[in-house]
Formats: C-alpha cells, structure tokens, sequence
C-alpha cells in the first residue's frame, strides 16, 4: 500500500515539498539565486526520500474556554524540593506513609523520606522510567517494585516489544491500566508522532492473575496520562488536546466520552485527587511561532528529516501549567508559570497534605506549592 502511494501520488508530494521549502525560506532570507534554488530541489529529494513520517495535518484546538478563567501566577511561591538530587522527574507518588517517589530520566527511582532525607530506592535498566503509582508497592512503566529488586510484569504485547508504555495506575482488584504513547515511534522520538498526527496510541489492561493483556481503546492520539475516579466507577486517559472518559461500572460500562477537551496544551499526566478531583499537567506541545508546520504536510516531513529543527517547533520548554478539573469534567482552577522563570515543561502534579508537587522533564527539582 505504501508503495502504491508514492507510485500514484509521488510528484505531487515531492512538488508539495519543494514549495514548503521556498516559502520556508522566504520567511527568513531575502530573494534567492538558481544555485540556492538547485540546492532546494536536492534537499526536498532528501526529505521525500527520507522523512520518517507519513504524517496528517495536525488540528490545532481553538481559543479555549479557560482563557476566561482568571490565572494563577505562582512563580513566587513555588518551593524546590530535592535541587539537584533528581534528574528529570517526569513523574511523582506518594505513599500511604508520605514518602514521595519519583522516576528519573536516569532510571532511578528515588523517593524523600519524611525526615527529608533522599534515597537511591530503585535502578531500572531502562534509560528512562515514568508511570509511578500504586498503593503499597510502586509500578513504573509496567515493571513491579519491591523494596530492592524491579520484576517485569510485560515486555510484548500481541507478539510486538512495548516500547512506549507511558502512564499506569492499579485498581483494587489488582488489574494495571496503562497508556501506551505510540505504538509506531519510541520515547526518544516522541514528538515525530506529534508531527505524523496519526492514532499510534492504546489504553491496555494487565490482569496479573492470568498475565493477560487486553486493548480498552485503541487508535488514540499520543496516549498519555491515566488515573481512576475515587470510586473506579471510570477511568480518564489523556491524549493530544484532550482527556476521555472511559466507563468501568454501572449502566455506561465499555463506554467512553469527552471528559474535558479544548485545553491550551497538550494534557500528560493526570492525578487523582484527595477530594475526587483530578490534577492535570498541560504540555505546549506547539510553539505559537511555529504553527504553520502543524498546517502543512510537506513542512512537517522537512521538519522530520531534519531533527535539529525539532527544537523550534516544540514549545514544551517554554512555560508551565496545570489544571484542576471536577470530578465532572468541569475546570476548577488554572496554574502557571507562564514564562517559566521557575518552572517549565510541567508533566506531572499530585496533591498531598494541601500541598501540590509537580514533576518535570526540564529540571533538576520537584516543585512544591502550597494550595491554601
């Protein structure tokens, strides 16, 4: 099929992105000579030839709802918890005794004793590890953690290596509910399925009893964050520009609806909180300056081939924010740090004795903000 594509439809790709390319190059330098445009034509057949992607356009929400609710600056009341001590925790838990785990881009789990004193709990083998929860023990990424060794509950699912489980939380009768980002593209080229625009993502369910795996949703845009409601009546996962409600019990069970959509960001990790309510980190996962990519085919395969342009593209680095949605899917309040003077690329936020630490892929700290 694949080949069928190029073979019908070839020149009017490769034509597409030659004329991306031109008027990529009008937006920064001035009228160009035949040699430059000779140049043009031999890298848009590099890209066509390479580009790792088969990508849709991308639809970029509109103006959001929450633009009218009033936002919380909190730049001057963030706490650092733990500076220099963690790498990138992408993720955070707290256990019934208030000690804080976190999951490290080194493979560490740590985790801050109430005493404040840090320990190295855990090394996954794993270069990156994400998904922290779970009552009592600790589940990362589909792997159980005991007080010092890691056992793998899943590596393949369908025959296929897991390569990007993402998210994960137990219910009480000991299934995992787990996201997977992308069943195409892994960790390290997270944002090349960003550009695709395409559904790689799956929502999956571990029974541990039987160590059978079974797909609750499928065809989900970039899976991300997972969380059950207080009474495990639903579960809400999270893709691109929205979270979805999936009904576990009662007359709506196998159901799933729009939990809370049209957000400014793109929704990672999302948490349970004490009251019922949900705590959901928000991505910029598209910087305003670049958008016309997310608008053009051809702009993203340039893009693709080349990934040091990637960097431009993605806004993840530029500021933070969170959401604290009802139970409803209503939005409560809004956090940020809009210029990211103390935070930035916030993609985690539980709440623990009225307080919100949030996890970050873009520090070397856990931030703590007081919620009274």
């Amino acid at each position: 099929m694949l080949c069928q594509f190029h073979e019908i439809s070839s020149s009017s790709v490769f034509h597409s992105i030659t004329m991306a390319l031109l008027g990529f190059l009008n937006r920064f330098v001035p009228p160009f000579s035949g040699l430059v445009f000779a140049c043009v034509l031999a890298v848009a057949l590099q890209i066509f030839v390479f580009s790792p992607i088969s990508p849709d356009l991308l639809p970029l929400p509109g103006p959001s709802s929450l633009a009218s609710l009033p936002q919380t600056p909190t730049c001057r009341v963030w706490k650092k918890i733990g500076e220099g001590v963690v790498k990138e925790p992408e993720d955070l838990f707290v256990d019934d005794k208030g000690v804080l785990y976190t999951a490290t881009r080194d493979g560490w789990i740590k985790r801050l004793h109430r005493d404040g004193s840090w320990e190295n709990w855990t090394m996954l083998t794993a270069r990156h590890s994400w998904g922290l929860r779970r009552p009592g023990e600790v589940v990362s990424s589909c792997v159980m953690l005991k007080r010092w060794y890691a056992k793998v509950l899943l590596s393949h699912v369908n025959g296929s290596e897991l390569s990007f489980a993402d998210d994960i939380i137990e219910a009480s009768d000991g299934s995992l509910y787990f996201s997977v980002g992308s069943t195409k593209f892994g960790f390290h080229n997270w944002y090349l399925d960003v550009l695709e625009a395409k559904p790689h993502g799956q929502l999956l369910k571990f029974d541990p009893s039987s160590s059978q795996t079974s797909i609750v949703l499928d065809n989900l845009y970039f899976a991300n964050g997972v969380a059950l409601s207080r009474d495990e009546d639903f579960l809400v996962v999270c893709e691109t520009w929205m979270c979805l409600k999936h009904w576990l019990k009662g007359n709506e069970a196998g159901k799933t609806e729009i939990f809370v959509d049209n957000l400014p960001a793109g929704p990672d990790n999302v948490n349970l909180a004490p009251d019922g309510s949900f705590w959901i980190a928000l991505v910029q996962v598209r910087s305003e300056a670049w958008e016309f990519v997310h608008r053009s085919k051809a702009a993203k395969h340039l893009i693709a081939t080349y990934p040091s342009l990637i960097k431009r593209v993605n806004g993840v680095s530029g500021k933070a924010s969170v959401v604290h949605v009802g139970a409803d899917g209503e939005v409560i309040k809004k956090l940020d740090d809009p210029d990211g003077k103390v935070i930035r690329f916030v993609t985690s936020a539980v709440e623990f004795e009225g307080h919100l630490y949030l996890g970050s892929l873009n520090s070397n700290f856990i931030g703590k903000l007081p919620l009274t």
